[in-house]
């Protein structure tokens, strides 16, 4: 009877862990194994652009300046700033981006901000504020759509996909990582909320294509 009683708590003990882990794997806590466009003979976008004449392409520097951003490990939180650009330590899932372009030459603030200027029609604003404006999802992608290199939104479509890309969500945008899971779809560089752990996430396929709204690359 003891041996029975034994034997059913360890299987509840492990049907209790291998769900703590599975949870825990889906929600990105533990890791998921990384491929490169290599393991899919994807051949990776070179841009033929060098903003700031550093000697690395637009696409490699704004991958590049992405990721020494979310190394610094910000905390989500919604804040204005009259400097238009967080000079703390916090951080929301548009200034992923707008830190990722600022240091390659791209000034968002001003960019966006010259955009509606000169396009107030297609933004939904009523009073113009420069601080916040480049700050918005909708916004961003307004500006990109008018500016930028539009591409598929189908994550079938694996090799139109590329590390340095921007993806903007209906109320969420990030950077497209150079790393893949095991379909060859990428892993998304963003800042979602301040249960986070980790920055760089396999979570694209749990974002349903119709949350997905726009996908592009700086030209």
């Amino acid at each position: 009877m003891k041996n029975n009683i034994r034997v059913i708590v360890c299987i509840i003990l492990f049907l209790l862990i291998a769900t703590i882990l599975i949870i825990l794997y889906g929600f990105n806590v533990i890791p998921h194994k990384k491929y490169t466009n290599s393991d899919f003979n994807i051949e990776t976008y070179i841009s033929s652009i060098d903003k700031d004449n550093d000697g690395i392409d637009d696409q490699t520097d704004i991958l590049n300046n992405v990721k020494k951003y979310i190394e610094k490990k910000p905390k989500y939180k919604s804040k204005y700033y009259g400097t238009g650009y967080p000079d703390d330590e916090f951080g929301v899932c548009t200034d992923v981006v707008a830190f990722g372009l600022k240091d390659a030459g791209y000034d968002l603030m001003e960019l966006v901000n010259q955009d509606i200027i000169k396009n107030k029609e297609k933004y939904n604003i009523e009073i113009i504020d420069k601080n916040i404006d480049f700050r918005r999802v909708q916004n961003l992608n307004v500006y990109f759509k008018n500016n930028n290199i539009s591409l598929t939104t189908d994550l079938s479509d694996i090799k139109e996909w590329q590390g340095g890309d921007i993806i903007v969500f209906k109320n969420h945008i990030g950077i497209i990582s150079d790393k893949r899971n095991k379909k060859g779809i990428p892993f998304l560089i963003h800042h979602a909320n301040p249960m986070q752990v980790n920055y760089e996430e396999d979570v694209l396929e749990l974002y349903e294509q119709d949350y997905i709204i726009g996908h592009y690359r700086i030209s």
